[in-house]
């Protein structure tokens, strides 16, 4: 592949890595497994047309982004006491079997190139532990990114009956000075860096029998960021997996949600929204497998571009050969404000049995003119119209989120957003 970062990152740096975080040996097997396997693995596919790449993850120049040595971060992890909110390292002292049993056994560490370097690399993460019975709400995880790169590890595990929501938010804050010995003091301000940065966040969930989880993200790292995330669930018998999933910052996402239906009866919502401006760029994947019998799931998807921002969607809906009686409903809908935004998107249908209930539909268009005129016939300004439009076009994602300061947050956003472009 033509992007090397492994020749600047070796085995001595990942086992510098495993060893300040007091690592257990299959852990750092793990790491340096994944970072053998950079050699053969490649980016993650992206939608591509004759003569075109929807979005080139290959040409970024992760070498100069990576810097694990020199992580810097601010975290609040918060949450009720009836559910253990662990820091990955204290985690790994006081759940060792538990991580052992179900680190990457829902995200393969070596799915592909960034899945493997994060694996590699990470230095930070949150383990969400839900004994059984267990309703927790108002899990938090707030990541602010201090450094040039930064990668970080999420697990959720929900027991039998247990039920959890959780919100989980990526900011960027100010570059910190390295020590001499590669790792950040956090000290003081990195003022002289210019450049781009990176962060990867890796996220797994596995919800046992009969559990709930809802898994919200809001990332709004700035503009010089790169951005990659993976996220998938492990879905038991009558459990159900939903994702908010939310991105307004960065220069370029490439988010992937997946959930597999594995239990009978098991259920999933993926819920995603989007709004780009200037020249920033949403590669944005939504996937469910259906694997197992009565399973439903529905993914909902919507968008606002503007500027010269480009957005590219891609919706999987598979339904296995044993997954009878399935419903699955795929929407997803993008809203152009300029002529000079552009969005792609790429619904798929992939039916193994005829025992299936199965939809699928995206849209691009602008604002609806009628709408508009009828707004402006009533004494509203065509500004503000336009406004009110865009905001109710979020309605459908906005209904579906459960934590309150998601929601008020995402709603804020949007109308700064908007704001902006007075």
């Amino acid at each position: 592949m033509s992007t090397q970062v492994h020749a600047s990152v070796d085995e001595a740096t990942v086992r510098q890595i495993s060893e300040e975080l007091g690592e257990p040996d299959w852990l750092l097997q793990t790491r340096l497994d994944a970072l053998a396997a950079l050699e053969e693995l490649d980016v993650p596919d992206v939608i591509q047309t004759p003569g075109r790449k929807w979005t080139n993850l290959e040409e970024l120049d992760y070498e100069s982004l990576v810097d694990p040595l020199d992580a810097a971060e601010d975290k609040d992890q918060l949450g009720p006491e009836e559910a253990e909110v662990l820091p990955f390292a204290e985690a790994v002292e006081k759940h060792g079997d538990l991580l052992e049993e179900r680190f990457g056994s829902v995200v393969d560490p070596q799915t592909n190139y960034l899945t493997a370097l994060s694996t590699a690399l990470f230095t930070t993460g949150t383990v969400i532990y839900v004994p059984e019975g267990v309703d927790a709400e108002d899990v938090t995880i707030r990541t602010t990114m201090n450094s040039r790169s930064l990668f970080n590890y999420t697990l959720v595990v929900a027991e039998e009956s247990a039920s959890v929501t959780i919100l989980e938010r990526q900011e960027t804050g100010e570059l910190e000075a390295p020590r001499a010995s590669g790792r950040a003091s956090g000290d003081e301000p990195r003022a002289d860096v210019d450049g781009n940065r990176y962060y990867s966040g890796i996220t797994e969930v596995a919800a046992a029998e009969n559990s709930y989880v809802q898994f919200g993200n809001l990332q709004e790292l700035d503009e010089t960021t790169y951005t990659y995330s993976l996220r998938e669930a492990d879905i038991d018998t009558y459990a159900s997996v939903n994702w908010i999933e939310c991105n307004i910052g960065s220069h370029l996402t490439k988010s992937s949600v997946e959930s597999h239906l594995n239990g009978d009866s098991s259920e999933s919502k993926i819920v995603g929204a989007f709004y780009g401006h200037d020249d920033q760029h949403f590669d944005i994947d939504a996937r469910v497998w259906h694997n197992a019998e009565h399973t439903t799931a529905d993914l909902v998807t919507r968008g606002v571009i503007d500027d010269e921002a480009r957005s590219v969607y891609e919706g999987v809906q598979d339904v296995g050969a044993d997954a009878w009686d399935t419903s699955s409903y795929q929407r997803e809908n993008t809203l152009m404000l300029s002529d000079e935004s552009e969005a792609d998107a790429s619904p798929q249908l992939i039916i193994n049995n005829h025992d299936t209930e199965a939809s699928h539909s995206a849209t691009v268009g602008q604002v609806n003119q009628e709408d508009l005129f009828y707004m402006e016939s009533r004494g509203v300004g065509e500004h503000l119209a336009k406004n009110m439009l865009v905001e109710g076009f979020y309605v459908p994602v906005l209904e579906e989120i459960e934590v309150e300061e998601l929601r008020d947050d995402l709603r804020k956003r949007i109308r700064d957003r908007l704001s902006s472009r007075e």
